[in-house]
């Protein structure tokens, strides 16, 4: 008898190949599974659907929503250009400034948006030109570009981290893992600069420019009120003043009083298109939610972690192997699927297996997103990819070779979180976080 496991694999894969969006893949594979497994089309139809419903009622997951529109209202506020104003006034002094300033746009909107496509349409918008005009390779600012936007799912807020919490049933809290993963995302961005530097003195890219300290006091005095959004939102969740969903909505609430009233570049006509676009994506990644836990709870009623965790277990016992093995399945997931299901369906068939080595919930979350992020860059789903080329007026195959040293500094800090667990837990400890 074919195992219903083998089933839902075999044409979840088929689906995949044949370009069904990958919600619509995971449902039907889901349901054919179920279907096989309990014998009745009608009973798994409901089933499936009773399980898409509970998988996304969860007060937690109204932070996304959030997230997601005050994102848009900063990507379209200005909170950008003030951003990277204070980014060239610290860093683009320095050879190769221009470079150092792309990595350091990315890592403060990311903290300040949670959204990597969203740092690459706004950050590389007016900095891919830039940095072509003053002479570097368009090719490599749009690599830059999008290897240093992944930064912005590590440092806080993050969508991808609340979907975590939701799967992990209460192991690890919101709040947890958006301190946890404050100094992973600044040592990528770290690893990217290193890389970035070594290139720009390579091909003779960008010569330091001279930064006046009145200039630095007035691109921070511009820049002040976007940052100050970054203390108010980790500010208050780390002092247990408001819950990450709360945090959230105050986002919503500051970005617009800044963008609308205080910076006035988004005008009120432009709400409207802005709200119409969170809901789309709201929509989107909600139904990759629902499919996924669906998905997930087959994958527990077959036993499926269970069966995995045994054979990786049984191939070998060294916590090292296990963990490169792990990092490379999920390298290869991430070029395949969205980061949505892919957390959803891996997280409960690997953490049996990580548990078995003392791994925390927390340290495997980020090390999970950590890989995922770098899925986001590659071929054939990487929206980041995508999106930069699109902004960059590029190819991919130019791109490519272009963001090969950057993916091994992304390799080489995905390394230090997974076996530095103090760069994941250290954080959390000192503010008595579980």
């Amino acid at each position: 008898m074919i195992s219903p496991a083998f089933i839902m694999v075999l044409l979840f894969v088929v689906l995949l190949v044949l370009n069904v969006p990958v919600a619509v893949a995971i449902c039907l594979s889901t349901f054919a599974t179920a279907a096989v497994a309990i014998g009745t089309m009608d009973i798994a139809a409901a089933t499936i659907a009773q399980r898409m419903a509970t998988g996304v009622y969860s007060f937690s997951l109204l932070a996304i929503p959030f997230f997601i529109l005050s994102g848009l209202l900063m990507g379209q506020g200005g909170i950008a250009r003030r951003l990277t104003d204070l980014a060239t006034a610290l860093v683009g002094r320095f050879p190769g400034g221009l470079a150092f300033v792309n990595v350091l746009s990315c890592m403060l909107f990311g903290a300040v948006s949670g959204s990597a496509t969203a740092a690459v349409s706004s950050i590389g918008g007016f900095i891919i030109p830039e940095m072509q005009r003053k002479g570097y390779n368009r090719e490599f600012g749009v690599a830059l570009t999008i290897t240093s936007a992944t930064t912005g799912l590590l440092i806080p807020p993050s969508n991808i981290m609340i979907v975590y919490a939701l799967v992990s049933g209460g192991a690890v809290s919101i709040a947890t893992l958006f301190v946890a993963g404050i100094l992973p995302g600044m040592v990528f961005g770290l690893l990217l600069m290193i890389a970035a530097g070594i290139l720009c003195r390579k091909n003779g890219y960008g010569a330091s420019e001279p930064m006046p300290l009145s200039a630095i006091w007035k691109a921070f005095h511009r820049a002040f009120l976007s940052l100050l959004l970054i203390f108010i939102v980790l500010g208050g969740i780390m002092k247990g003043i408001f819950t990450a969903t709360e945090a959230a909505a105050i986002a919503v609430a500051y970005s617009f009083v800044l963008s609308v009233l205080v910076y006035r570049e988004v005008a009120w006509k432009d709400i409207s298109n802005i709200l119409l676009q969170t809901g789309i994506t709201t929509a989107v990644v909600f139904l990759l939610i629902a499919t996924s836990m669906a998905m997930s709870w087959i994958l527990t009623l077959e036993e499926i972690p269970q069966q995995v965790s045994g054979f990786m277990l049984g191939l070998s016992d060294n916590p090292i192997i296990i963990l490169l093995l792990i990092n490379f399945l999920l390298l290869v997931a991430g070029t395949f699927m969205d980061m949505t299901p892919a957390v959803l369906i891996f997280t409960p068939i690997y953490w049996p297996v990580v548990q078995n080595f003392g791994m925390t919930p927390v340290h495997f979350g980020i090390m999970l997103i950590a890989n995922l992020c770098i899925g986001l860059c590659t071929p054939p789903v990487g929206t980041c990819l995508f999106v930069g080329c699109g902004v960059g007026k590029t190819s991919i195959a130019k791109v490519a070779p272009a963001a090969i040293p950057f993916f091994i500094a992304l390799l080489a800090a995905l390394m230090l979180v997974t076996f530095v667990p103090a760069l994941t837990n250290w954080l959390p400890a000192i503010f008595g976080m579980n």
